[in-house]
């Protein structure tokens, strides 16, 4: 097989989808089909079993896909090396990021650096941030963009501390939540956020809200309080000052009296980290952050 042939086993084994496997590869299916089957016969096996809910892999298969991933991933290692030593920064530069940074902090960020070097070509995926250290763990991509504290062995930079805020047309003051009959408005998130919240709850009332309405996004969470059905706890980074005289914003605070807040890091691998278009990623968010 050539390399082509192994990147496409590559990126069949990651989309089990023959629809979306063609369109990554920019082929049509019969295309990729009849392909496939060629390289199915060139090993004299049964790679991928076909079937109406996409593509299994067959046990000789899983054998000959992790081959061609390595091919894969050295080609592009070499590719990469033979970039640099021309002396400009192009390249890809992959990064997952935590939906919330995504969303609100990163645009501007990846505005400036697409101007600066027109020539790195920039793969982002969001996420919770246990999906994103699940794929920097697995080395999928450069760099991470995580919140709250990183369980991560490798390099880990803060980037910057967001305050939480109680949010509420009505509520003005922290002691009405001990007599309130609203709900508080929660929005799915990662373990670790949640038991924050929860944490706090206790330490401040010893016992959990009466009345909730659970929604599966921080901006809809955010939209329902704007609207007076309830009250939310929100982070800065997802607070829009242009909407901010909306509601009241109480900053939240521990029993010892500090500020409840949410860390935002820059994580990476040591390798990685070497990399030039990395390194001029890191160079942009220094314009960004405190």
């Amino acid at each position: 097989m050539n390399t082509s042939e192994y990147e496409v086993l590559a990126v069949l084994a990651e989309e089990l989808n023959m629809r979306k496997a063609a369109a990554r590869l920019y082929v049509t299916q019969s295309a990729l089909s009849q392909r496939l089957q060629a390289i199915e016969a060139s090993w004299n096996a049964k790679i991928f079993i076909r079937s109406q809910r996409g593509l299994l892999l067959t046990p000789e298969g899983e054998k000959i896909v992790q081959l061609a991933k390595e091919i894969v991933q050295k080609t592009n290692r070499v590719k990469e090396e033979i970039k640099q030593r021309v002396g400009q920064i192009s390249g890809t530069l992959t990064i997952a990021v935590a939906s919330i940074v995504a969303q609100h902090w990163l645009p501007p960020v990846l505005k400036t650096f697409i101007k600066l070097y027109p020539d790195v070509n920039v793969s982002l995926t969001t996420g919770w941030t246990s999906e994103v250290l699940s794929h920097m763990y697995e080395n999928r991509f450069q760099l991470g963009i995580v919140r709250g504290e990183p369980n991560w062995s490798g390099i880990a930079t803060r980037l910057f501390t967001d305050q939480l805020y109680l949010v509420d047309q009505e509520i003005h003051s922290l002691e009405q939540l001990r007599h309130t009959e609203r709900p508080f408005i929660q929005f799915k998130s990662d373990s670790t956020y949640s038991l924050h919240i929860q944490q706090w709850w206790h330490e401040q009332f010893q016992a959990l809200p009466a009345r909730t309405v659970m929604v599966d996004q921080i901006e809809t969470c955010k939209q329902l309080a704007y609207h007076g059905v309830g009250y939310a706890i929100l982070p800065e980074i997802a607070l829009d000052g242009r909407e901010q005289h909306l509601v009241h914003m109480i900053p939240l605070k521990n029993k010892h009296g500090e500020p409840m807040t949410r860390d935002t890091w820059l994580i990476s691998s040591e390798a990685a980290w070497q990399l030039p278009q990395v390194q001029a990623f890191e160079k942009v968010l220094q314009h960004f952050v405190p």
